[in-house]
């Protein structure tokens, strides 16, 4: 699967992908927002694995894929659609960058292309996501993507010593449509 946008390819995965998503993964910028403290070769190799299995699922219901800059060949991140079952008509969306490359609208292009992948190709009727309260960025790019602010998950994720509140959104099918 591969899919485009005005700057990006996103594409699948590959194995030698994880030294490019270590060097990202390590930054304390990236990390603030995720559970773990640190990423080491083990860790990232796993998480890239992961996603290359995901691809060879039959039916397929997991699309985790590369971000990568048209321009250059580079890899800055990745994105995906994530449905709990293969016939499933809902799935959940998320994103996530380089830190040298947030602000830019990367993660914008980006998601609203897999907005419309899922919506036009996979025949979704609702995607859905979350994100850290304290994650201002992402939330603005769900919001500029035209998902509905649907709620607050007061104090629900533990994770680096204390309880985070989440924000969740969502979008169907009619409100892409319109």
């Amino acid at each position: 699967m591969q899919l485009e946008t005005e700057r990006l390819l996103l594409r699948e995965f590959v194995e030698d992908d994880w030294r490019a998503v270590l060097d990202y993964q390590v930054n304390p910028e990236y990390l603030r927002f995720y559970p773990w403290t640190q990423r080491t070769e083990v860790d990232v190799r796993s998480f890239v694995r992961m996603f290359c299995n995901w691809s060879k699922e039959t039916p397929r219901r997991r699309f985790q894929i590369a971000i990568v800059l048209k321009e250059n060949g580079r890899l800055i991140g990745n994105g995906g659609l994530r449905k709990y079952a293969a016939h499933s008509e809902i799935a959940d969306i998320g994103y996530e960058l380089d830190p040298r490359y947030w602000g830019r609208g990367y993660a914008t292009e980006a998601a609203r292309r897999l907005l419309q992948f899922g919506f036009e190709e996979l025949n979704l009727h609702r995607i859905w996501a979350d994100c850290i309260e304290e994650n201002t960025a992402s939330a603005h790019v769900l919001e500029k993507i035209g998902m509905r602010y649907e709620g607050l998950q007061r104090e629900t994720e533990w994770m680096k010593g204390r309880w985070w509140s989440i924000k969740l959104y969502g979008m169907l099918e009619k409100d892409w449509r319109s």
